[in-house]
Formats: C-alpha cells, structure tokens, sequence
C-alpha cells in the first residue's frame, strides 16, 4: 500500500458524511455496523502503514545525522591536515608538506560528498515529515470518525428499544381503555353487565312466581269462605247482621 494511496484513503474517510451516508440507508443500525468494522479496519491498517512510514522517516534522519556529522569530521580532518602541511612547509619538508595537503584534500572531498548527501536527503525527508503529520492528523480524524459512528450506532440502538418500549405500553394501555369495546377490559365488564341481568331476571321470575303463589293462596281462602257459608246456609244458619254489615 503507498503512503498516497494511505493518506487518500484516511481522507477519505476522515471527510465522509456520516450523517448523508445514513440519511440514504435502508436501514441504518446496519449501515452502521458495517462503518464501523470497516473504520476499525482500516484504522487497523493506517496505523500499520504509518508506523512503517514513521520507522522509514527516522531511518532517513539518522541517515542525514551521519551525514552531517560525517561532513563535520572530514572537514576537521582536512583542517588537521592542512595545518601538519603548513608546519611541514614552514621547516623546508615540502614533501611532507605536500602529503598532508594531499590528505588534506581528500578529507574536503570526503566532507563535500557527506554535504551534498545531507542536502539531497533534506527534501525528501521534509516531504515524509509532511506526510507524517498528515497520516496522523487523518488517523486521529478516523479514530473521532469511529468514535462518532459508535456513538451514533449506541443512539439508535436506545431509541429503538425506547420506541419498542413505549409501543409496547401503548398496546398495554389500549388492551385496558374501558372506551375501547374491543378492549379486554371492556369486554370483561359487559360479561359481567350480562351475567348481572341475567340474575335480575331471575330475581324477577321468582318474585313473579312468588306473588303467584300469593295470590292462589287468597283465591283458596276465598273460595274457602264461600263453601263454608254455603253449608251454613244449607243447614239452616243465618249470619248475625253485625257479620253482614261487617
């Protein structure tokens, strides 16, 4: 994977539109779930490729260390060099003289080429360090990213449950609404409304059969009193004229 393709794709991802992406889903909890596996993913995997770009920036360093330090070396070795010449001239050696100045001139290209290694490195390693602190800022965007999507995901989860709760509530408060005839309540109190009817009408029936009753015992009695009169007046009695009158 090349850092260009690294750092497209944390932009990528840093920039995405969460809540558009979700605003078109089917269904959102999934859409969700999917994000973020596939934010974790590449976090995953974004944090591997710039830790591998950090290591390869650092090596690029100590490289541009050495050089530099190399370059410093040489040049103090030229001026060591230039200077035993200089005192090798002063008491008449000019062989030596001239093999110091030699070595002297060794030690300057030895410096020029630690120089022009140091400077060709320093381009490209400002280019890695830019590139650095872009993965990192990308990464740290994703990882809010991340944070946001579960966050999100945990949201939706609440209120469904909250809207599955509260269906459930309305279901139980319309299966008690004594408005409701289809109501279980509603339909437990006409039952006993019915069964309430039904015992006055038996109330009813018996004191009808009562006052029956009642009124074959004074039609007995009656007929009671005509037989007995009719025998007294076949014996011959006559009712006293105060009973009559009575």
């Amino acid at each position: 994977m090349a850092k260009q393709t690294i750092l497209g794709r944390i932009t990528q991802l840093a920039k995405a539109n969460i809540h558009a992406i979700l605003d078109s889903a089917e269904d959102p909890q999934k859409m969700l779930d999917q994000m973020i596996r596939d934010y974790t993913t590449n976090i995953a995997e974004a944090e591997s490729a710039i830790a591998q770009t950090i290591g390869n920036l650092r090596l690029a360093e100590d490289d541009h260390r050495e050089d530099i330090q190399a370059a410093q070396t040489w040049g103090q070795k030229a001026l060591a060099a230039s200077n035993n010449a200089e005192e090798f001239r002063a008491q008449n050696d000019t062989a030596s003289a001239d093999k110091f100045d030699n070595l002297a001139k060794v030690a300057i290209q030895r410096q020029m080429d630690a120089e022009r290694s140091a400077k060709t490195a320093e381009p490209a390693i400002a280019s890695q360090t830019e590139i650095v602190e872009k993965l990192k800022t990308g990464l740290e965007a994703m990882k809010r990213k991340r944070t946001e999507l579960v966050n999100k995901r945990d949201e939706l989860v609440a209120r469904a449950k909250s809207a599955q709760a509260q269906s459930q509530i309305q279901d139980a408060v319309k299966s008690i609404d004594i408005m409701d005839p289809t109501s279980e309540l509603s339909r437990f109190e006409e039952k006993i409304r019915r069964e309430e009817a039904r015992v006055r009408g038996q109330q009813e029936l018996a004191a009808s059969s009562l006052d029956a009753q009642f009124e074959q015992l004074e039609d007995l009695g009656e007929q009671t009193e005509v037989e007995a009169r009719l025998a007294a007046l076949k014996a011959g009695e006559t009712q006293p004229q105060g009973e009559l009158d009575s």
